[in-house]
């Protein structure tokens, strides 16, 4: 076989290959991150080789894998506001429900290689929501105590900061301060509280996408309990009183006979003792019937 023969038989075998005949599917953005309440855009580009009309279907995967677009219609919550140009998937008005790994899968019966998929991932992120706040109307001084915060809703999740008084606390612990603060779980803790930290207490959530959220403050007021030695004497002084009175009481109950008359008045309404049978006295005999024999 000559050069040229040989470099037909190649070229004729290239064509036929396999390759030539494959189904590509792409992306131009595998990762999208968009806020909340805008449009995200899910890439989906596919090219064939003889497949004229290739089947095209969008899926969702979570616990389970949902239909997003199948059959030529966008099916469950993506009815109504998603559309498709190609391949490609416009959701409206996102939510952070919408966050997830979408699958785009082209079939071309065509094609040597009739199936080809690729995955997106949806970021949706949700600005700071106002945060629940736990503070303690009222605590007792020297006691430890912990305020919470915390917001559920935020993507990425928030910072905290805690104000007290309108006044922003510092987040490092030092040996002059009473508190110690996480500002990525939001608790504020006291070791021991004391009379000066009475105040107003709030919270504010940040992050990344939106305006910082505060709560409503809450006033924590710390007891004080001052006993002097007059309330700790009369108090002493009226328990022994108290004794002595119960004492008095007890003897002149014994000697009015009011216990003993309990216990005999106790005594003949629990035991019975029938009464000894009549003797009869042989001088007050009578002989009312004779007998013969």
């Amino acid at each position: 076989m000559d050069s040229m023969g040989m470099l037909s038989l190649i070229f004729l075998v290239f064509l036929q290959s396999p390759a030539s005949l494959s189904l590509t599917v792409s992306t131009s953005k595998a990762k999208v991150v968009v806020h909340e309440n805008t449009d995200a855009v899910l890439s989906c580009q596919f090219k064939t080789e003889k497949e004229t009309n290739p089947r095209i279907e969008w899926k969702k995967k979570g616990k389970d894998i949902t239909f997003v677009y199948f059959d030529g219609k966008f099916s469950g919550s993506f009815a109504g506001r998603a559309k498709i140009e190609g391949a490609t998937v416009t959701l409206h008005a996102v939510t952070q429900k919408d966050s997830g790994l979408y699958r785009c899968e082209v079939s071309a019966p065509a094609d040597h290689t009739n199936l080809g998929e690729i995955n997106v991932t949806l970021n949706v992120l949700v600005p700071p929501h106002t945060p629940s706040c736990e503070v303690p109307s009222s605590v007792l001084s020297g006691a430890g105590v912990e305020l919470h915060c915390k917001d559920k809703l935020s993507v990425p999740p928030p910072t905290y900061i805690w104000y007290k008084d309108n006044k922003a606390l510092s987040t490092t612990h030092t040996t002059d301060t009473s508190f110690s603060m996480d500002t990525d779980k939001g608790t504020l803790k006291f070791k021991s509280v004391s009379k000066a930290d009475s105040g107003q207490y709030r919270c504010e959530a940040s992050n990344s996408v939106g305006a910082p959220k505060s709560c409503v403050a809450h006033h924590m007021k710390v007891i004080e309990y001052q006993l002097s030695m007059t309330t700790l004497i009369a108090g002493a002084v009226g328990l022994f009183l108290l004794i002595v009175m119960c004492c008095l009481g007890v003897c002149l109950c014994h000697r009015r006979g009011c216990c003993r008359k309990k216990e005999q008045k106790g005594r003949s309404t629990n035991s019975y003792n029938p009464p000894p049978p009549p003797t009869r006295n042989p001088k007050n005999y009578k002989h009312t019937q004779s007998f013969m024999i």
